[in-house]
């Protein structure tokens, strides 16, 4: 049998009374809370997992907190990895307030919202009602939730229609996604959260300076008869005493592995000496090794080489050690060449001379090519940068200088998120919003909350799992 017709079982003017009461009592009894959308940047194809979101909008909307009593029982679980918190909660929104002061603002930003990600809706379903994985932030407890499930048929199609969203939510567990909601308290919490790595950046930069000294009977170049074996350090280097005066030669062996066999690669000269006239004597000792021997060549009593260099200014900002450039000399010979070494700081402490040359007549110049960069602009939260030699990209999280250290020429911090590899030290990296340009220095590749951080243990006990790769730990038969 068909209904009554003479009652109207849920006109539009009983829909509207219905709807603006319940906006009333949520404006009464409920309080505001801001409503962060969820834009996603990648997701797997395959799983139509998430990979990469950010919340970078905020609206303010009133709720209704149905458990009333607090969060929901038994949200408190002590595990085996501590205390963990999931408080749940479930808040009452006005389908019409989030229709009309919500959904027009996602019209706007459509691209970032699970454009073609979840198939089961369409697009205008999606930004007409809330969604699952988008956050709450609950000023009460000043809290991040997010929503697991929306009920939006709840009551029942009273009069015919529906007029609230129902949000289920729980504590928001934070998985590195890109924050930025103009909520101070958000933001200023989230900028420490995560993964981190803190990368130092060469700050002003200043050209290092050298002066050379020339003298005869040096030594030229050094032959390496045999690079030995078994070294743990390098070994100490010694010359026997030149023929005229005492300027002895002196030298430090620079050690290489190859084929987990530690050897000696090379000699630098830290002084060619002077005066021999003949090829003096070298000998190794020390280091754990054996075997090693040299030998070399000298210049006559008549002809000068480059016995020493000195650094006159350390300079500042090389984040790796520049080349070194020795001027020839003025005829026939053979030019000198060098090596740089570098302080943590970013300054040159000596350079070491690899073959001292022949034929000079006066003292060469010194000068350093490439290395000290003056770094240029400020790095923006939230914007990505990029190695331009490795090609790795990550989001800033905060740039900053420390004037505690230094007031003059203070170090250089760039923290960053969600890396996609690992930066080069001397590599520049440039913002792609600021166009700030810095050279890297040196990185800390371990997260930010470093004293909580238990993932080398984790990996460890992971180790010990059941791994199949290895056997089967259930037997064979």
């Amino acid at each position: 049998m068909a209904l009554n017709p003479f009652f109207l079982q849920g006109s539009t003017n009983e829909q509207f009374l219905v709807q603006d009461l319940i906006n009333e009592q949520l404006k009464i009894y409920g309080i505001d809370v801001y409503y962060l959308p969820r834009k996603i940047f990648k997701s797997d194809d395959i799983m139509n997992e998430i990979q990469s979101s950010k919340f970078d909008d905020s609206f303010v909307i009133e709720a209704y907190i149905n458990n009333y009593e607090g969060y929901a029982p038994d949200s408190d679980i002590m595990t085996k990895f501590g205390l963990r918190l999931k408080n749940e909660i479930s808040l009452i929104i006005s389908k019409e307030r989030y229709e009309e002061f919500i959904a027009p603002f996602l019209e706007g930003i459509s691209a970032g919202i699970r454009d073609g990600i979840i198939t089961e809706y369409t697009f205008a379903d999606l930004i007409s009602r809330p969604k699952e994985g988008d956050l709450i932030y609950f000023p009460l407890g000043e809290r991040l939730f997010e929503i697991k499930r929306v009920e939006h048929e709840k009551p029942f199609y009273q009069l015919g229609k529906n007029y609230t969203y129902e949000l289920s939510c729980e504590l928001y567990e934070y998985e590195n996604e890109l924050i930025d909601t103009t909520i101070e308290e958000v933001d200023s919490t989230i900028e420490d959260e995560g993964y981190i790595t803190t990368l130092t950046l060469a700050g002003i930069a200043a050209t290092a300076t050298s002066t050379a000294s020339i003298t005869s009977g040096s030594i030229t170049d050094v032959f390496l008869d045999n690079d030995g074996s078994g070294y743990t350090s390098a070994p100490t280097v010694t010359f026997s005493a030149p023929e005229i005066g005492g300027n002895t030669a002196a030298a430090v062996a620079i050690t290489t592995s190859v084929g987990g066999v530690q050897s000696i690669l090379r000699l630098e000269f830290t002084n060619s000496g002077g005066g021999y006239l003949t090829p003096p004597t070298i000998t190794f000792s020390g280091g754990g090794g054996t075997g090693a021997a040299a030998t070399c060549s000298i210049g006559s009593t008549t002809e000068f080489s480059v016995s020493r260099i000195t650094v006159t200014g350390q300079g500042s900002g090389y984040s790796v050690a520049p080349d070194i450039t020795i001027s020839g000399p003025a005829g026939a010979g053979v030019t000198a060449t060098g090596v740089a070494n570098i302080t943590s700081d970013g300054k040159i402490d000596s350079i070491n001379i690899i073959n001292s040359g022949i034929g000079y007549t006066i003292a060469p110049t010194v000068s350093f090519v490439g290395g000290s960069t003056v770094g240029v602009g400020t790095f923006l939260y939230n914007e990505t940068v990029t190695g331009q030699t490795s090609g790795v990209t990550a989001v800033v999280r905060d740039f900053r200088r420390d004037f505690a250290v230094s007031s003059i020429d203070p170090p250089i911090y760039l923290r960053v998120s969600l890396n996609t590899g690992k930066f080069y030290p001397g590599e520049i990296i440039v913002g792609s919003a600021s166009s700030a340009r810095y050279v890297v220095d040196n990185y800390d590749t371990e997260s930010y909350d470093n004293p909580y951080d238990d993932n080398e243990e984790f990996e460890a006990e992971a180790d010990n799992i059941l791994d199949f790769t290895e056997s089967n730990p259930f037997g064979n038969y």
